[in-house]
């Protein structure tokens, strides 16, 4: 017989594990695990401290990732302003948010996520900083 190993590391991540040392822990039957600082599951990263920070910044890389393949949509004049957003809402919005009901949220990540969300919504909208227009 041959042991069957499985790989839970996402593909998409481009640092799916993250170790400061070579710390491992025995759990008996001649097997030990590896200790990690960070880990990415289901695109997902996970913290050995417990914070969001880590996953915030990859849902906004994920969000960036997805608004980029959608730019020749989304920055389209002949679609409407309407159609643009829901575009955005259903498929750059919704990917950013993933999972985000399981994290615990401080006040900073909720702000990187809105500067973000803004940057791709001026974007769209071709609107530029400097010339300081309202959001609302």
């Amino acid at each position: 017989m041959y042991k069957v190993m499985k790989s839970f590391i996402c593909r998409g991540c481009p640092n799916p594990v993250i170790s400061t040392g070579h710390t491992s822990v025995d759990i008996g039957a001649s097997a030990n695990l590896e200790v990690l600082d960070k880990f990415c599951y289901l695109g997902d990263m996970l913290s050995v401290d417990g914070d969001a920070d880590a996953a915030v910044d990859a849902r906004i890389r994920i969000g960036w990732n997805k608004f980029k393949q959608l730019v020749p949509l989304l920055t389209n004049r002949d679609i409407s302003l309407i159609r643009r957003g829901r575009l955005y809402g259903s498929c750059v919005r919704s990917s950013m948010l993933n999972g985000s009901e399981t994290w615990p949220v401080r006040k900073e990540n909720e702000v990187a996520l809105q500067r973000e969300q803004m940057r791709m919504v001026r974007w769209m909208c071709n609107v530029k900083v400097k010339e300081r227009q309202s959001s609302k």
